[in-house]
């Protein structure tokens, strides 16, 4: 048998399964920052109901899982641009983030995740002993 290939139609088929298209994105949108001894993040999950989320750590990785469900089977559809099914996107934390302290927070559409830095990795000083007294240093 006989196949014919073509390299553009691959290529494009490749790229929309890593990243996506218009009307199904491959992830959520999300930033990050820290803000002192934490770490924010925020993920864009406007329409979802707060009942399909879904927020699990194993490890140091955080997997985040919403759903927004098929429109309803009687409706006529005129345009649908808003992706539907399950999304999940999975976060690769540092040894240094405190992953039993999570806190998350889902108001106006945006999931927000609060870590904080664990005790031992935050800065601290230590005592140098050095002939008949003792000098504090940054470490």
């Amino acid at each position: 048998m006989l196949m014919r290939t073509d390299p553009f139609r691959d290529l494009d088929r490749l790229a929309q399964q890593v990243f996506g298209t218009a009307a199904h994105p491959a992830a959520m949108p999300m930033d990050a920052w820290r803000e002192g001894d934490k770490f924010v993040v925020e993920f864009d999950l406007p329409g979802m109901d707060p009942d399909s989320l879904d927020l699990g750590v194993e490890r140091n990785v955080v997997t985040v899982r919403a759903s927004r469900p098929e429109p309803q089977a009687d409706r006529e559809m005129i345009a649908s641009e808003r992706a539907r099914g399950v999304f999940s996107r999975q976060l690769f934390l540092g040894e240094t983030l405190d992953t039993d302290r999570i806190n998350a927070d889902y108001t106006d559409g945006v999931l927000r995740l609060t870590i904080p830095v664990e005790e031992k990795a935050k800065p601290r000083r230590i005592e140098i002993a050095h002939g008949n007294g003792h000098k504090a240093i940054n470490a």
